[in-house]
Formats: structure tokens, C-alpha cells, sequence
């Protein structure tokens, strides 16, 4: 099923979680709509603009991937209205810094960049109405000994 031009839904049902543990990941009617969306409003102008293809790594997930990945409870990702993704050959940064002055989003987190590290970390970006235009940054960080994902506001490079 074509979501927009350049976007299949088998792009974002595909998992690797999911078919390691025979886990269904097929998404219902509400969840699609959803999907259409995100695809027309954020991830096509950004296909468009940058004229290459965008990978997602991690599209839709059923509440039971959900589970099985340890994503939040409240997971965009679960509705539909989350991606991650990235650009072959655009830094992650350039990718949100364009995506932040150019288009409407409910959330847009620069996740686990380097920089000077070719390939590091991905974008998550999201869309819902009304949507926030929020713009965070995560990072790794330890305390008390354990790895721990920080958030901080805007896109920090």
C-alpha cells in the first residue's frame, strides 16, 4: 500500500523485533491514517527537498513490539505517528536543522548524534494535531554508573 509517492507502508511495518519473535505488526485503519499523514506532511517534503531516498529504521509498532522494544507506554511510534530514520550521505544535524526551519511536526529529536561521527544516531520526528513543534536533543549519559538517555530542549549538535 503506497502512503504517499515515495512511501510504502511495508517501510514501516517492517521489523526485525517482530519477526525474530513472531510478533504481529500490522497496523489498523486509524493507525494508516496516521501514517498517510506523517508521510505527506513531514517525511515526502523531506524526500523531496534532499532528492534521495529515506530509510526508516523504525516505523509503526504494535503494542506487542512495542512491548518487546521497551518503548513508552504513550510511543507516537504505536499510533502511527512516529518515524526514525535517516538520509545516506546528510548528517542527521543538517537533516533536523533544515526540518525545524521548513516544516510542522509534533516532535523532532536529533537521537544519539556525534559530531564528526559519520552515521551516528538517527531522527525521530513525529506528527499529530494540534501539533507542538517541539525540538529536543538525546543523548547518552552516565549516572551513577548506568547509561541513561538524557533529553534536552532544541537540536543541539
Amino acid at each position: 500500500m503506497k502512503l504517499s509517492p515515495h512511501f510504502y507502508l511495508s517501510e514501516f511495518t517492517s521489523s526485525q523485533t517482530a519477526t525474530r519473535l513472531m510478533l504481529d505488526n500490522i497496523p489498523g485503519p486509524q493507525e494508516i491514517a496516521a501514517l498517510k499523514l506523517l508521510c505527506q506532511k513531514v517525511l515526502e517534503p523531506v524526500r523531496v527537498h534532499y532528492n534521495r531516498p529515506v530509510r526508516i529504521s523504525s516505523g509503526y509498532r504494535s503494542p506487542a513490539v512495542n512491548r518487546a522494544v521497551r518503548g513508552s507506554r504513550n510511543s507516537q511510534h504505536a499510533k502511527g505517528q512516529a518515524a526514525d530514520f535517516e538520509i545516506a550521505g546528510i548528517t542527521n544535524l543538517a537533516l533536523c536543522r533544515w526540518m525545524e526551519k521548513k516544516l510542522d511536526y509534533d516532535q523532532l529529536i536529533l537521537e544519539f548524534y556525534q559530531p564528526g561521527v559519520a552515521n551516528s544516531g538517527w531522527v525521530h520526528v513525529s506528527y499529530r494535531l494540534p501539533n507542538r513543534n517541539q525540538e529536543l536533543t538525546a543523548r547518552r549519559v552516565m549516572r551513577r554508573g548506568r547509561r541513561r538517555t538524557e533529553y534536552v530542549d532544541g537540536i543541539v549538535g
